[in-house]
């Protein structure tokens, strides 16, 4: 037996018994008419692109070389695969054919890059393949179809039953399909890349969230991204065709004209350029935005386009309002938080808080404007705050303006805001107590020192619930809920032309009455003992519970200056007490104390009741009577002694029925 048998186009090697005895009598094809062959591939593959085409070849490779089967394929080289084209196999179409290449005489095409003609055996030669076994192949002649820079991209084969003998013009032939199958399979894989950029071009365009319109030679829209027609609404698409600066104000029009005409004098590589200030655009429905933008220019053929680049700006900007405001916001809140007192609840039992807990369950669930009366000290900013928790605005701010600390020259703009260049020092636009306020509870505190001009541009918010900021002509509305509080007497500031009736009125709709510490002495233990803990945790000092003294001390006293006072008394005498005791000495504005150890049972640890206490009370008013001998008022007075007002220490005699002796 023969040692070894060449494929032709190839120099592949086989074992001897491989052999195959080459025959040319025995060819299956007979005479070949190359003329009509010509005719048959060019008349049938003419007219035909894409599959049609492939099946016109192979359908007539097949009747040419009178093969029982012919296909087409395509490499899928990262899985080694062909996939047919096109499958012609004794006169029907194979749908959907693909093989892995692994072990067929189609591996030997793909991996020598050549024609392989095996004119008989085929079988033997690829035991490892199925199909041929199954269609009975005797003979095989394969091409690999390559890209004009030699890569695989298919292939062209026939097989047949008969052994397929050596003959130039049949190989020759076979070339010639094999070209033409070749030159249609590059150009189906460049329309396919060139669909491919393009609609990776168009996802582009209609991925961006700004807008892109495409302009010719007359301003006419020839291109407009999916960001333009949600942008321009539903008349978008329909704006395709016509003129664009119908889309622009006077002013913008004529500013994209000129700068149309300055990147046309530009070198090409120039043509294109940030529009100062952008361009105002102009909806159909009346509404514009300010819009950043670029223009650029390019040509195409004969024919020039501008290529305009839009952004709207108008969020940007309400985004950035946004932020100032909330960090206005935080600024504000951050100033209340360290105004805060330390204590977060209101304390006391008496009847007098109860009535005013009573009172604040009563309002808070409404928007019912509250007016906080009460002297200085009494925790009215307290109150404004526990009405605002329990109110449905809670999640809201509560915003606080001390009509007393600001300047009346700068009341108007903390209350309205203003814009940049309002007034001397404006250097950039500041949103007002109002606007913070909006849906949330704004909290007046010292309502009567508000300037008389400024309280017809309140009483007007409060009535319409808008306002002009200062140096604005934009009304703005706001769903403001106002509390206010004063330690004045409003109707006394009426009647001398203070303060006006009418913002008296409206704001006087729920009055809220909180009662002076001296008016709620029960209260003052509970307090004291809270302040006493609260400070002495903050200062790292062990304070035991205030004794009877202390307590009784601090309840004979008149408060003046209410809770504040008693909070500053109770700190000041931590800080100056030594060994966790508490020292009133030098904390109480009196030089002496008020009440002297006249019992032995005030000595002890006992809790006194209120009877004690009032008895305590009673005694510390008679000594101090005794000693101014029974004058009540004046520099020398029983008043001035205990550091009360004469009208309050009357009142308090008349409670505890202290009379003055008869004498005999």
């Amino acid at each position: 037996m023969p040692e070894s048998v060449v494929f032709y186009g190839t120099n592949v090697l086989k074992p001897d018994w491989c052999h195959i005895k080459m025959n040319s009598t025995n060819a299956p094809f007979g005479n070949i008419d190359q003329d009509a062959a010509f005719r048959a591939i060019l008349e049938g593959t003419a007219t035909e692109t894409g599959q049609e085409f492939f099946k016109s070849l192979v359908q007539n490779l097949a009747k040419i070389l009178k093969t029982q089967g012919a296909w087409v394929t395509e490499y899928l080289e990262e899985c080694r695969r062909l996939r047919a084209l096109a499958f012609w196999m004794e006169g029907e179409w194979v749908a959907e054919y693909e093989i892995d290449i692994t072990g067929t005489p189609c591996e030997t095409v793909i991996e020598s890059q050549d024609l392989v003609h095996i004119p008989e055996n085929l079988v033997e030669l690829y035991p490892g393949d199925p199909d041929l076994q199954e269609v009975g192949a005797v003979s095989y002649l394969g091409v690999p179809l390559k890209d004009l820079d030699g890569k695989i991209l298919g292939h062209l084969a026939v097989v047949d039953r008969r052994p397929l003998p050596r003959d130039e013009r049949i190989l020759t032939l076979f070339r010639i399909f094999a070209s033409r199958a070749a030159a249609e399979l590059q150009r189906l894989r460049r329309e396919t890349e060139i669909r491919y950029r393009e609609l990776k071009l168009s996802s582009l365009f209609h991925s961006a969230m700004d807008v892109i319109v495409e302009l010719d030679e007359e301003n006419r829209v020839t291109f407009l991204n999916a960001a333009g027609e949600k942008t321009f609404g539903p008349s978008g698409k329909e704006r395709l065709g016509q003129s664009f600066l119908s889309f622009l104000s006077e002013r913008s029009v004529q500013k994209l004209l000129d700068l149309k005409s300055q990147i046309d004098a530009q070198p090409a590589a120039e043509r294109c350029l940030w529009i100062p200030g952008g361009l105002e655009i102009q909806i159909e429905d009346g509404e514009s935005f300010q819009a950043e933008a670029t223009l650029s220019r390019f040509d195409l053929g004969r024919r020039t386009y501008h290529t305009l680049i839009l952004r709207n700006v108008n969020e940007r900007l309400e985004a950035e309002k946004r932020i100032q405001s909330l960090t206005q916001e935080k600024d504000y809140l951050s100033e209340e938080v360290q105004n805060l007192s330390h204590y977060g609840e209101i304390i006391g039992q008496s009847k007098a808080i109860r009535h005013v807990i009573q009172d604040i369950d009563q309002v808070a669930s409404t928007d019912a404007t509250v007016l906080i009366l009460g002297e200085t000290g009494t925790g009215k900013e307290l109150i404004a705050r526990a009405i605002h928790k329990a109110s449905r605005r809670k999640d809201k701010p509560l915003i606080r303006v001390n009509c007393a600390a600001i300047p009346p020259t700068l009341i108007e703009s903390e209350f309205f805001g203003h814009e940049k260049g309002a007034f001397t020092g404006a250097t950039r636009k500041r949103e007002g107590r109002f606007a913070l306020a909006d849906g949330g509870t704004l909290f007046l505190d010292e309502i009567g020192e508000l300037p008389i001009d400024l309280q017809v541009k309140l009483l007007r918010v409060l009535q319409e619930g808008e306002f002009e900021p200062v140096g604005s002509s934009v009304t703005r509305k706001v769903n403001v809920r106002l509390i206010a509080a004063t330690n004045r007497d409003l109707l006394k500031l009426v009647k001398i032309g203070d303060f006006r009736e009418d913002l008296y009125y409206r704001l006087n709709v729920f009055p809220l009455h909180l009662p002076p510490l001296r008016e709620r002495r029960e209260d003052i233990p509970l307090l004291a003992q809270a302040f006493a803990r609260d400070f002495s945790g903050r200062m790292g000092r062990t304070l035991g519970a205030l004794g009877p003294e202390i307590l009784s001390r601090l309840s004979a006293y008149s408060w003046p200056g209410n809770v504040r006072e008693l909070e500053n008394v109770i700190e000041r005498a931590i800080i100056t007490s030594p060994n966790g005791g508490l020292n009133l000495d030098r904390a109480l504005p009196d030089a002496e104390p008020l009440l002297q150890p006249v019992q032995s049972e005030v000595m002890t640890d006992r809790v006194l009741n209120i009877e004690e206490m009032n008895r305590l009370e009673k005694e510390n008013l008679l000594r101090a009577l005794e000693r101014t001998d029974w004058k009540v008022s004046g520099p020398k007075g029983a008043a001035a002694l205990l550091g009360m007002k004469p009208t309050t220490l009357a009142s308090r005699l008349k409670a505890l029925q202290i009379t003055r002796p008869v004498a005999h």
